[in-house]
């Protein structure tokens, strides 16, 4: 799948806002706020359970790196997800 049909479709989830369990929210982190080098993929999988995170990591940007985007939107569709948050922007990794 190509990088901007991957990042549409996970755009697509976002707007939907909440709408129940399970729930994937994804962060990004960098150095710097413009070049992320990290997401974090969080589930939830029902209200009140411990969120269950997996990181992936790239040298360039992980946002526009088609393999992390395209594997992000198959953990979003084999979780079943109902609800899919994107903590917006880039937070910078503290050291």
């Amino acid at each position: 799948m190509n990088l901007d049909k991957s990042t549409k479709r996970i755009a697509k989830w976002v707007k939907k806002g909440f709408q129940g369990y399970p729930q994937i929210s994804l962060a990004y982190f960098g150095e710097t706020t413009d070049f992320a080098t990290e997401v974090v993929v969080g589930f939830i999988s029902e209200e009140g359970a411990e969120a269950q995170q997996q990181k992936f990591t790239s040298e360039s940007d992980v946002r526009q790196d088609e393999t992390i985007q395209t594997t992000l939107l198959k953990v979003i569709e084999r979780a079943d997800a109902k609800t899919v948050l994107e903590v917006e922007g880039v937070s910078i990794i503290q050291k």
